[in-house]
């Protein structure tokens, strides 16, 4: 207790000297952006998950072309889970002399579990938590115009006349498959039999929602799995609407990728301002070793204190990174669903406990400078202490980002490439750099006395150049990155879903009909994607075995071999594809095939496998060419197989194709259909409205995001300049002594710091370009283009803040009385 009140003691002392207040700020900033991005994250994450649940109106599903056994209904009961059904299928609808090919919708009392449905029966949208009531039909506005009907009217779903009760607007559970994509009939299920359209051997589809407790849920997932047959399965957001989970993905690797950066520019701040505060404590330490302090308890005692100012430091960061996460979310209220997650502790616990991480990380190698001072520095000024085994302490700070990395990239050879690459780079051009700074010495005779000195602030102390050099660019590494990534991802969103993104697609289209169809849409002026042809077959076999061997259960290959896939031929790679292995088409010969890449990983197949497809009662087999990357949120046409030409020859196809059109040029629809009776149009409107929403929330979240990064970046600039604040003191005190007046100082002061920030703006660039390219190629899975205006504006950018914060940093260096810093010597 004795030594631990010593500490406290000098603790209050360096407190009220003002010794502390920059490691003090160091550590606030870290840990309030350490915790604030922590809660952001978690609470915007658990947000989007529970948004992704209304995307399909319930926490879980079980998809099944039939009734599920009711010992599973009376286990969801058991645990206490809300429960709701939804029956999907095709009608054809008369009305009036008109036909139309719906996809009519039963749903039970209490669907939806989550989420809500929006009507338009009103002048304003009308918010339901609940379905139709028993006797009444909600329709599309299409229904109506294609049938001749208005609201009130009746309307026949098989034998039951049912009463038009509002316009559907928004359906939450809206799925990419072909009853959701056909104009809707939502009814209540205690109608569905009186329609009697549902037989034996109707091509039916069944959703059984659930939805409680998260516990209650998993332990129901669990205890389920092993029952489901070949033709169930548990649906996913990621899986079962891919446009959206893409999307998802990507947003959770960008917030916790700038979790990271965020952590990395505050622990170099702290390792800057810990370093300052124990080069200022040699002597005293020096003072207690000759008092008969021995080194483990010098390192106890400077240990401790960081302990405690840590624990404080951490305590205020917690408060302010809690407030400045609510801040936030209040801001995006606007853009936000109406419901967000509540924080979470977990999420609080996790960013005390980074901050505590950093602090110790960053802090340590510096404090174990204390633990080699000699007594004989009493004595002898100039004797430095070595930092014996820094290096090994550096580890945990390069293992704190390497755990980190991995949690957000879940491949760990991923991790270990990155920071292997990462610190062979910072090596690499340490050594460059301190080649450089010794060449230029050579440079010294040829210029003005001004520039001589300024040039000179940075060789002297060549190793403290370096140091800072590389904290400078690493800080401003990482901001670029937040920037650049923000911009790309943004920009990357909006060029798959801009304004006129398709919004039909047309099936069915045979082939004397396709070039009069494509006619039709160019008189019109619609923008329209490709027409691709299209012949229905599954995947039976992967060189000679069964795919069913090969698959595992729940798996995007196991959904995708139990039912018949869309399948193409291209002479050309489609757009928003991009070849990862092999190549498209090396020779005009039939019989290859282009794999999807997450299929492909799912399914094993590898370049040159045999694959064996059945189109009705014929089989053929194709040899795998090139695996293939694609987007799912681009609303075009996509494939998992795509063929060379000729190998699809033998069989009847038909024409795809998606196209825009705006919401007042709708009726020219139903003179499509008319024209082309065989064409079914499927209308994804809803779906595009949600992926467009949820898109611009996370556009303003990572916004924001950016900002923290970027008041991290601003306290490693003071931090850094406050670390040679004392010897550029002493400095300037010598050379006022000897005639230098304050304009001459100030004149070095600012070249010196220009000339660092423009050498780690280029060596930033540099890191930037490279890291961008691995993370866009690896990670973000985007395309990668070269930014070559980073080469101007980050170098300039470096020069200007570092050269200003520099001089704002010292400047009492040239105001202070030489006299007065003399006699401290």
């Amino acid at each position: 207790m004795t030594r631990f009140n010593l500490a406290l003691r000098l603790l209050w002392r360096d407190s009220r000297s003002g010794e502390l207040t920059i490691l003090t700020l160091a550590l606030i900033i870290a840990v309030t952006s350490s915790t604030a991005i922590s809660l952001f994250a978690d609470r915007l994450q658990r947000t989007m998950a529970t948004q992704a649940a209304e995307f399909m109106a319930a926490d879980l599903v079980i998809s099944s072309p039939a009734t599920i056994a009711s010992e599973w209904l009376s286990k969801a009961t058991q645990l206490n889970l809300a429960q709701a059904q939804a029956v999907e299928f095709s009608s054809v609808l008369i009305e009036h002399d008109e036909l139309l090919l719906a996809g009519v919708k039963a749903v039970s009392s209490a669907y939806p579990l989550r989420g809500f449905l929006k009507t338009d029966a009103a002048p304003t949208e009308t918010v339901h938590h609940s379905g139709p009531k028993p006797g009444t039909a909600w329709v599309d506005k299409r229904v109506l115009s294609a049938l001749k009907l208005k609201l009130g009217d009746a309307l026949h779903v098989g034998e039951k006349q049912l009463t038009i009760g509002n316009i559907i607007t928004y359906e939450p559970d809206k799925r990419s498959d072909f009853y959701s994509f056909s104009p809707r009939v939502m009814i209540n299920a205690d109608d569905l039999q009186a329609t009697e359209v549902v037989q034996p051997g109707s091509r039916v589809h069944y959703f059984f929602q659930f939805s409680g407790d998260t516990k209650a849920l998993s332990e129901f997932n669990h205890w389920l799995k092993p029952q489901l047959n070949p033709s169930q399965r548990i649906m996913d957001i990621h899986d079962d609407r891919p446009e959206l989970g893409s999307a998802l993905e990507r947003a959770e690797r960008y917030l916790g990728l700038s979790s990271i950066i965020v952590i990395l520019i505050a622990g170099v701040a702290i390792a800057m301002a810990t370093r300052r505060y124990t080069e200022r404590h040699f002597n005293s330490t020096a003072i207690l070793r000759c008092l008969g302090c021995k080194q483990r308890e010098i390192l106890w005692l400077y240990g401790s204190q960081f302990v405690v100012l840590g624990l404080l430091a951490s305590t205020i960061g917690l408060l302010l990174g809690w407030f400045a996460q609510e801040a936030l979310f209040r801001l995006l209220r606007s853009l936000l669903p109406q419901q967000v997650a509540a924080p979470s502790m977990l999420a609080v616990f996790f960013g005390f406990i980074i901050g505590m991480a950093t602090l110790s990380g960053f802090a340590l190698p510096p404090l174990l400078r204390l633990k080699k001072v000699s007594p004989l520095k009493v004595l002898r000024r100039e004797l430095e202490p070595l930092p014996s085994s820094a290096w090994l302490i550096y580890s945990l700070a390069v293992g704190i980002v390497g755990v980190l990395i991995w949690r957000y990239t879940g491949d760990l050879k991923m991790t270990a490439t990155i920071l292997g690459a990462g610190l062979a780079s910072l090596l690499v051009l340490g050594l460059l750099v301190n080649v450089s700074l010794r060449l230029s010495r050579r440079l010294l005779p040829h210029l003005g006395l001004t520039w001589r000195f300024g040039l000179q602030g940075l060789l002297k102390n060549s190793r403290g150049s370096v140091s800072q050099i590389l904290a400078f660019s690493i800080t401003l590494v990482a901001m670029v990155l937040s920037f650049i990534v923000r911009t790309d991802l943004i920009n990357d969103w909006h060029k798959q879903l801009p304004a006129n993104a398709p919004n039909y697609f047309a099936l069915n289209i045979f082939p004397d009909q396709q070039q009069n169809f494509q006619q039709d849409l160019q008189q019109q002026q619609i923008d329209g994607s490709r027409f691709y042809p299209v012949v229905r077959g599954r995947l039976v076999t992967i060189n000679n075995t069964p795919v069913q061997q090969i698959v595992s259960k729940d798996s995007q290959g196991e959904n995708a071999t139990h039912r018949e896939l869309s399948l193409t031929w291209s002479k050309e790679l489609p757009v928003d594809n991009k070849i990862t292995a092999g190549s498209w088409w090396p020779d005009a010969q039939a019989g290859q095939v282009s794999v999807e890449q997450k299929l492909a990983k799912s399914l094993k197949v590898k370049l040159g496998d045999s694959l064996t497809f059945t189109v009705g009662s014929q089989q053929f087999t194709a040899t795998v060419a090139s695996i293939r990357e694609l987007r799912w949120d681009t609303m075009r046409p996509n494939f998992y197989m795509i063929f060379s030409p000729g190998t699809l020859d033998a069989f009847p196809s038909t024409f795809i194709t998606s196209f825009y059109l705006p919401e007042n040029r709708k009726d020219f629809l139903n003179a499509l259909v008319k024209q082309y009776p065989s064409t079914t149009l499927l209308e994804v409107d809803l779906i595009l409205r949600q992926l467009q929403t949820i898109l611009s929330q996370l556009t303003e979240a990572i916004n924001y995001l950016l900002y923290f990064a970027l008041m991290a970046g601003f306290t490693v600039l003071f931090a850094a300049v406050h670390t040679t604040l004392d010897s550029r003191i002493h400095e300037g005190a010598l050379m006022r002594t000897l005639g230098a007046n304050r304009a001459f100082l100030r004149n070095t002061h600012i070249i010196e710091f220009t000339l660092l920030g423009l050498i780690a703006g280029l060596l930033a660039v540099v890191i930037s370009e490279a890291v961008i390219y691995a993370l866009y190629t690896y990670v973000m899975h985007m395309e990668y283009k070269a930014n070559f205006y980073l080469w101007f504006y980050v170098p300039l950018t470096g020069a200007l803040f570092v050269g200003l914060a520099g001089c704002w940093g010292v400047r009492n260096v040239v105001n202070k009385s030489p006299l007065e810093v003399l006699r401290e010597l």
